[in-house]
Order: C-alpha cells, then structure tokens, then sequence
C-alpha cells in the first residue's frame, strides 16, 4: 500500500511536465523529424536502387566475360575435339583391322594345327615303314646317326686342329723371328780379331839386339819372369810376344813397352817393370769388370767374380770380345725375357755370366760352361743362374725357360749382322739396301740408316714436301721396307724437314 501510494504521487507530480513535452513535440519538432525520416527512406530507396543497377550491371558484366571466356573455350577446344574425333576413328579402324587380322591368325593357326596332324600322322607312318624296312627302331636309328655324325665332326675337328696348329706354328715362328730380329737390332757391340800374339813396333832394329842383351841373358829373364814367348824374327823394327793366357802376355806388353821407353833393359828393371804393368793390368782388369756389370745393369756381384769376369777383357772369341759378348747376351736375354713375360733378372744375371769360366785358371779342368758353373758357386748364386750358365753349350741339361734364352742369346750374338768378320759385307749391305730403299721416294734428299738398322732417318726437300706429306711419306716407307723383307724388323722412320730463311744486313 505504501509503495502504490508513492507511485501515485510521482505520476501526478510528473504529469504536467509531460504534457507539455508532448505538445512541444506534436506541434514543433513532429514535422521536421517526418520530414526528416521521409528525406532518409527516399535516399534508402535512391541508395537501393543505385545499388541493384550496379548489381545488376555488375552481373550483366560477369555474364558477359563469362560467355566471352566461353567462346573462347570453345574456339581452343575445338581443333582438339576434331582431332581426337579424328584419333577415335583411326582407333576404331584400327581395331576393325585387327580384328580382321586375329580372325585370319586364328583360322591359320586352325589350318596350320590340322596340317601339323596330317604331317605326324603322317610322319608316324612313314618311320613304322621305315622300322619295318630297316629293321631298326627309332633308338636304334638315332644312335647310328650320331655316330656317324660323331665320327664326321672328329674328322673336321681333327682337320681343323691340324690346320690351326700350322696356322698357329707359322705365325708364332713369324712373330719370334721379328722378335729376335728387333733383339738382334739393339745391339752394336764393336768387332776385334781374336789373336794369340801381341806385336810390338820398336824405334830401331838396335833395340832388338838390347833386348836379347849378352848371350840372350835379356830375353831369357823376360821370357821367365812373364811367362810369354818373345818372337825374334826378320821382320823389321817389331818383335812379337806369344801366349794363349790373354792376361798375362797383356802384361808382359806393358812391360815391354815401358824397358823400350826406360831404355834400361836387365833382369832387374825387367822385374820392376813387370810388377808395375801386373798392378796396372790388375786395376784394368778390375776396372773393366765393374764397368761391364753396369752396362749389363747386373749387381750385387762378389768382387771376385768381377775381377774375374774383367779378365775376359783380354780374351777374344772368333771376331767378338769376349767380355762385350758376355754384355750383349745379358742384354739380349733380357729382352727376350720381357717379350715372354719370364724373369728378366735371372736371365740377365746368367747371360752375363755364362762366359765366366773362359777366365779361369788351369785349376778348373773341363768345359768352360761346367767350370764357370762350379767357380760362380762358391759365391751363392742361385740354381737358376747355376743351371743356365752351365747348360749354355748343353753340357747339362737346360730346366729353365731363363736357361733356354740364354743358349739363344749366346747363339744370337755370335750370329747377329757385323758380328763376325764373314757376315759384314752383309751387315753393310742390309743399311745400304735400307737407304737405297728411301732414296726411291719423291723429295728425298739424304737417308741415314742408324743404331745398326733400326732407325732410317729422311732428309726431305723443304719445298717439295710439306709438313703433311713428310707424315705419309714416313708410313709409306715404312711399308715399303715391310713389303721388302721381315729380316728388317722393327725400323723406325723418321722425317726430318727443315726450311732455312736467311738475309743479309746492310
């Protein structure tokens, strides 16, 4: 009751105050604000319309691109659509063919399976007659057929093999012989004449006398102290000393030429003098031996064995000096032995020592090769080296392939061109007939045949042949020089073409 009390007292106290609100608004401020909302409905109305112009615009725009992309969708897509159209129907017709063409295969394959049945049918009667008239069944038949064919194939096989084999001998005997030729080739070892006798040109025939001195006391001394035959005869201003042991009739030479230059000449200063030439042969000697086993390019040699293989410096054999031959034999044995793929070093080793027993003293009785077998040892060489320097002459039994290129090698240096005094004239005609060879070409102006044939140098014409032609001039004579002989060998040609331009200051 109390609060409806209140509420009536401020309704009426209020009541005045909004009346006259009320009719303020209803009178004064009523108009302007419908006139306010019609100005704002009709800029809505203006605004919506705007709006649905634009949109309508904007949608007639869309529809537009739209059907312009379209369009043009349709003009890219076109040629493809034609030509897929186009693809479908070559497709198609090709799938119509093969159709076609399995249809036929199956009808063959029809044709071809009742043919192959008519033909074993017909096969099987044939081979029952066959049975019937060979009285032989299909096993029977079948192992008599591979016999024969068997023995057929032996017969070629056999044939065949045989002509290989001769194939095969012929071009491994070609090939060895252009081996060893190119082997031979390497080699230029200089030519001596072997000899037992040393002459000895004196100033004067008043010498002779001197040396042969009262009652030959001179002569007699020397011949006793050296060990050499001293030669008096009536050749004039000369004398000549004689022995088979190379060593020592080289130091009585020295000796002998150090009296005629002395001019003292008495048993005493003989012996002096004879000491000096045995200790200067002696340092030659060893000299001689190192130097040798380093052209051989073989080390680690007890110095005795050099010493001893130094005294083969003095001795000949035939036409070749015995120390460069065994030099030579150790080169060329080596050599083979690389072309052969065997051991290089036992084959050098031996070669060059296979000679060894050739400067052995009278101590070592028998065949130089079994001696120098024996002598070399003593100082641990092995048996390889042993086997191949005393089988080089077959004196035992070679085992080794190094043993056998041994025996070749010596056989090979004694034998090579301008090894010998018989075979120069035909070691200078090969050089000549290698330059001769040359000399036929255009533009040529000199050869040189060198390194003992087996290189041919070729001065050309610089204006004649250029810098392109030299090079088939060099492979044209090379051929020529295969086409002429395979004793040859291996040649190296080489051009040589030199132009010169020269002017004069003034």
């Amino acid at each position: 009751m109390v609060l409806n009390h209140t509420f009536t007292i401020s309704l009426e106290s209020i009541a005045p105050a909004a009346l006259v609100t009320g009719a303020l608004y209803f009178f004064w401020m009523r108009p302007s604000v419908l006139n306010e909302k019609r100005r704002c409905d009709t800029s809505i109305s203006q605004a919506e319309k705007e709006a649905e112009i634009t949109i309508n615009g904007a949608k007639l725009d869309a529809k537009e691109e739209a059907l312009r992309i379209r369009e043009k969708i349709e003009q890219e897509l076109k040629p493809r659509e034609e030509k897929l159209a186009s693809r479908e129907d070559a497709l198609e017709a090709r799938r119509e063919s093969l159709q076609e063409r399995e249809s036929y295969l199956h009808s063959e394959q029809r044709a071809l399976a009742e043919h192959r049945t008519a033909v074993e049918k017909r096969a099987t009667v044939i081979q029952e007659e066959l049975q019937r008239v060979a009285r032989l069944t299909k096993e029977q038949a079948r192992e008599q057929l591979m016999a024969s064919i068997e023995a057929e194939c032996r017969e070629d096989a056999i044939r065949k093999g045989a002509e290989l084999e001769r194939a095969l001998l012929e071009e491994g005997e070609r090939k060895s012989r252009k081996i060893l030729l190119d082997v031979i080739q390497r080699q230029a070892v200089p030519m001596v004449s072997e000899a037992t006798l040393s002459v000895i040109n004196l100033p004067s025939d008043d010498m002779k006398g001197r040396i042969i001195g009262r009652e030959g006391r001179n002569i007699k001394a020397f011949e006793t102290i050296t060990g050499v035959d001293v030669i008096i005869d009536e050749t004039p201003e000369s004398i000549t000393l004689s022995s088979f042991d190379p060593v020592r009739r080289e130091t009585a030479r020295l000796a002998m030429l150090n009296l005629i230059i002395d001019g003292r000449i008495h048993p005493t200063r003989i012996e002096e003098l004879y000491q000096e030439a045995k200790e200067e042969v002696q340092r030659v000697v060893r000299e001689s031996g190192e130097h040798a086993s380093e052209a051989a390019k073989v080390s680690g040699l007890h110095p005795r064995v050099i010493e001893t293989m130094g005294r083969l410096r003095f001795r000949a054999s035939y036409a070749q000096n015995v120390l460069d031959h065994s030099v030579e034999v150790a080169r060329i044995a080596a050599q083979l032995a690389y072309e052969l793929g065997l051991n290089a070093d036992v084959a050098r080793r031996a070669g060059f020592l296979h000679d060894i027993g050739k400067a052995l003293g009278e101590e070592y009785v028998g065949p130089h090769a079994l001696t120098g077998m024996e002598f070399i040892k003593t100082f641990d060489e092995k048996e390889p080296i042993l086997n191949a320097v005393g089988a080089h002459h077959y004196d035992i039994e070679p085992l080794t392939p190094e043993a056998q290129l041994v025996i070749i090698a010596d056989g090979i240096s004694a034998a090579r061109p301008g090894a010998r005094n018989q075979n120069l004239d035909s070691y200078v005609k090969r050089l000549t007939e290698l330059e001769e060879i040359a000399n036929q070409f255009d533009g040529v102006a000199k050869s040189y045949a060198i390194q003992a044939g087996r290189e041919l140098r070729l001065i050309v014409k610089p204006d004649e042949v250029d810098d392109l032609a030299s090079k088939r001039l060099a492979g044209a004579v090379a051929k020529k020089i295969s086409a002429a002989s395979e004793s040859y060998g291996q040649v190296r040609v080489t051009v040589i073409r030199e132009s010169r331009f020269q002017e004069v200051s003034q």
